[in-house]
C-alpha cells in the first residue's frame, strides 16, 4: 500500500513539474533609503550586512533549494523533495520576513518614527489602552523571544482587531496580517547594541514606519 501510495506521489509531482519549472527565482528588493538613512538609530554598517549579506543569503539559498527541488519533482524524487522542504521554508520565510522588514522602517525625514494615525491608531488604543501601551508590551514580547526570531504587530482578519504575535527563526507569518515587525535576530542589532536587545527595540521605533502600518491596516480591514 505504502509502495503504490508514493508512487502515485512520484506520478503527480512529475507531472506538476511542467507547471512550476518556469517559476520567476525570488530577487533580492531595493531599498527605498539609502543605508546611512536610519542613523543614529540603526547603523549603516548594520544596514549593509543585514541587506547584502544576510537577506541575499536567504534569497541565494532559497533559489538553490527550488532548483534542487524541480529537479527532484522532474525525477519523481519524493524523498529528496521532502527533504528539502525545512530549506525552502526557512530561506524562503527569510526572504518574506525580510522584504516586509525594510518597508516597516523608513528614514525620519521620510515619515519613520512618531505615532500611528486613522483607524489603525484607534485599534492600537482599543486593544492596548494606548500607544506607549503598545510599544511597552511590543518590546517585551520582542526581548523575550528566546534566540531568534520576530516580533509583529499583525491584524486578525477573524476578530477584527490587533494583536503582537512572535514568531522563531524565521517563520513567517500566516494567520495576521503583518503591520509592523521587528527582527529580532542578533544579526539585526549586534554590531550596534551588542547584547542589549531592549536598547535595539527602543531605537527600533524611532525608525518604524507607522504610515505603511496604518495603509496596510486600512487596506486589510477594508477588504
Amino acid at each position: 500500500m505504502q509502495r503504490t501510495l508514493l508512487t502515485h506521489m512520484a506520478k503527480r509531482a512529475a507531472g506538476a513539474s511542467q507547471r512550476h519549472m518556469s517559476a520567476v527565482p525570488a530577487a533580492l528588493p531595493d531599498l527605498s533609503y539609502d543605508y546611512n538613512e536610519l542613523e543614529p538609530f540603526i547603523s549603516a554598517d548594520i544596514m549593509a550586512l543585514h541587506h547584502s549579506k544576510h537577506h541575499n543569503t536567504y534569497v541565494t539559498n532559497y533559489n538553490m533549494s527550488i532548483e534542487k527541488y524541480l529537479d527532484a519533482e522532474a525525477k519523481g524524487d519524493v524523498a529528496a523533495m521532502i527533504a528539502l522542504q525545512p530549506a525552502i521554508n526557512f530561506n524562503g520565510g527569510g526572504h518574506v520576513n525580510h522584504t516586509l522588514f525594510w518597508k516597516m522602517m523608513a528614514p525620519p525625514s521620510q515619515g519613520g518614527g512618531g505615532e500611528p494615525s486613522g483607524a489603525l491608531a484607534s485599534a492600537i488604543d482599543a486593544r492596548f489602552g494606548s500607544f506607549d501601551a503598545f510599544k511597552k508590551e511590543f518590546n517585551t514580547k520582542a526581548a523575550g523571544v528566546q534566540g531568534s526570531g520576530w516580533c509583529w504587530l499583525g491584524y486578525n482578519k477573524a476578530s477584527g482587531s490587533v494583536e503582537i504575535a512572535t514568531r522563531p527563526n524565521q517563520d513567517p507569518l500566516t494567520d495576521l496580517v503583518p503591520l509592523i515587525g521587528a527582527d529580532v535576530w542578533e544579526h539585526a542589532y549586534y554590531l550596534q547594541y551588542k547584547n542589549v536587545r531592549p536598547d535595539y527595540l527602543n531605537a527600533f521605533w524611532e525608525v518604524a514606519n507607522l504610515k505603511y502600518a496604518s495603509d496596510a491596516f486600512d487596506a486589510a480591514s477594508s477588504a
